[in-house]
């Protein structure tokens, strides 16, 4: 390739980057303030996660476009390939962490109407610990660093144990005071939302390691779900 070819290729991959770093920023603040919305019962905060959606999906179509014309166009090799390839798996990602945002800022206008559960606040520190792995994550791929990406990787069952012990909690809660059920609904599928946010993170953190490594992380990922396993019995009247 000519020189100018090469530049207007590198171009091309450093404008795909910048894409979905902006996207990043754009899925971390939405689901910064879904989070919001739970722990200070902030309506408005609700809203703009709703509202923020549809540019980061706008966004993700932008880098799909991109990518698969400069695969048709370069037909790019190894870390160039891999770079690419990166960008829509990423992309993808983080849609979906935007629409879990969407959906528990959904929940969270319905909570905000109602009284007061103590519940949210274990919520919200889950929540911050997700955001917390999904901000480390977009730093690891902006900075092509895959030491960071496995360490993200290896946080997953963090999120996983404090998802158990707030659905052992949730269930009691339930158990103890039947009217509770429906709004402790709610929070099951807030918690179960923020634990899919976590897995999302963790799967960019993948894709990074490879794009980097051109190698994948070992296929046991550290779970440690055990709500499937979950059992109880209903208490005596």
């Amino acid at each position: 390739m000519t020189d100018h070819t090469v530049k207007a290729f590198t171009e091309q991959l450093e404008g795909l980057s910048a894409l979905v770093a902006q996207m990043g920023g754009l899925a971390e603040a939405q689901f910064a303030s879904a989070i919001e919305a739970i722990s200070r019962r902030d309506s408005n905060a609700a809203d703009s996660a709703v509202g923020g959606d549809a540019r980061i999906d706008a966004i993700q179509q932008e880098i799909e476009d991109r990518a698969l014309k400069l695969l048709a166009l370069r037909q790019p090799m190894a870390v160039d390939l891999r770079e690419t390839l990166a960008a829509i798996k990423t992309a993808a990602e983080l849609e979906r962490i935007g629409d879990l945002a969407k959906n528990i800022a959904k929940r969270a206008l319905v909570l905000n109407r109602e009284p007061p559960i103590r519940l949210t606040q274990s919520l919200g520190r889950m929540g911050r610990a997700a955001l917390g792995q999904l901000k480390q994550v977009l730093d690891a791929y902006s900075s092509r660093n895959a030491e960071e990406a496995e360490l993200v990787w290896n946080q997953d069952g963090e999120i996983d144990e404090i998802y158990n012990s707030l659905f052992r909690e949730l269930l009691t809660y339930m158990m103890e005071d039947p009217r509770t059920i429906g709004l402790s609904t709610h929070l099951l599928f807030i918690a179960k939302n923020i634990e899919r946010c976590g897995d999302h993170a963790t799967n960019i953190a993948e894709v990074v390691y490879h794009m980097v490594r051109a190698d994948h992380l070992a296929n046991n990922r550290p779970k440690a779900d055990t709500t499937s396993e979950t059992s109880f019995e209903a208490r005596q009247a």
